[in-house]
């Protein structure tokens, strides 16, 4: 009854990311260009994001036409401008009678401490990978998009963090097709969803095995210092053919949180920015509570596979690379 899909067999959604390979930053866009009912939950207490706010319940909005992964902190939102030039061009938007108005949100990775501090996704990098989109092609995995410059179990610092990357993954069930695409760039450890042991996160002192954060922690439980001087989050977007109203929507990536807190240890910190959107098309009636746990699952496997596709940069080790010891 499921079906492992990719996630161009999701109608009405295209896919798009580019990268600076040099500078290590990128972004990934999701477009819609019928446009997606849509909602968002924030959980993470820093987070650098666009056009959150008129994705609450209660707010008039009801469809929006792309969301934006990328790198560069709060520098990073400028490409959603990109996105918006893009859209405007393709007469895609919230109709105002002069023309229209795309709503495009975003949110941001820190990754300014891998590559260049001056490197960030700009107007140019968001309209490329537009462009990009128009191809059609399924996304890659690892160092790619707003994933490139993405890392994971800072704790200690850079110094002994490792590489994560950005992960996607769709599942189909009966008619219902759900997809997830997430950039995991946590303070916290990382853990295989179906076994539970830890594949990425903090290194051990030699930097050629795993530690635990969780011990750091609570070692040193009386300072402050640590959490608060770094930089974290984790974003992500499902998308979805499911019929559900902006309400739904939000309920959905409220819950998918626990995709979250199912495989990362520690999660939603005061400097996380842990944010997860949720985009249907309206094709497929469907029980929320399912949609939001299947989500679940789609969204924690995209998350182990941002961990396993990632290669070794800048001294960062990956998954991969220690594998080989």
């Amino acid at each position: 009854m499921l079906r492992e899909i990719s996630l161009n067999e999701i109608s009405n959604f295209l896919y798009g990311q580019v990268e600076d390979k040099e500078g290590i930053t990128g972004c990934t866009v999701i477009i819609s260009p019928t446009g997606a009912v849509a909602s968002c939950s924030v959980r993470g207490g820093g987070p650098a994001s666009h056009e959150t706010e008129l994705l609450k319940p209660e707010n008039t909005i009801q469809k929006i036409h792309s969301v934006v992964l990328s790198g560069g902190s709060a520098y990073g939102l400028e490409a959603t401008s990109g996105v918006m030039k893009y859209l405007e061009e393709k007469n895609i938007g919230f109709s105002i009678g002069k023309g229209v108005v795309p709503i495009v949100c975003g949110a941001s990775i820190f990754d300014l401490n891998i590559g260049s501090f001056f490197a960030r996704p700009n107007k140019e990098m968001g309209y490329q990978a537009c462009l990009e989109a128009e191809k059609k092609e399924n996304l890659k995995e690892g160092n790619f998009g707003a994933g490139i410059g993405a890392t994971v179990g800072k704790i200690l610092g850079t110094e002994y963090s490792m590489k994560s990357g950005i992960g996607t993954y769709a599942l189909q069930l009966g008619d219902l097709k759900v997809g997830a695409i997430v950039v995991v760039n946590a303070i916290g450890d990382i853990f295989n969803k179906r076994t539970g042991l830890q594949i990425a996160g903090l290194l051990s002192e030699d930097k050629l095995s795993l530690s635990s954060t969780l011990e750091v922690m609570y070692k040193n439980y009386t300072e402050t210092s640590n959490i608060s001087s770094l930089n974290n989050t984790t974003i992500a977007c499902i998308v979805s053919n499911a019929d559900i109203s902006k309400t739904e929507a939000y309920k959905v990536a409220t819950l998918a949180h626990n995709a979250f807190a199912k495989v990362i240890n520690p999660v939603h910190t005061s400097m996380d920015g842990d944010t997860i959107f949720m985009l249907a098309n309206g094709d497929i009636k469907i029980d929320v509570d399912t949609l939001a746990t299947f989500s679940i699952e789609v969204l924690s496997e995209a998350i182990n596979r941002a961990i396993y596709s990632a290669d070794a940069i800048e001294g960062y080790p990956s998954w991969k690379s220690l594998q080989k010891n």
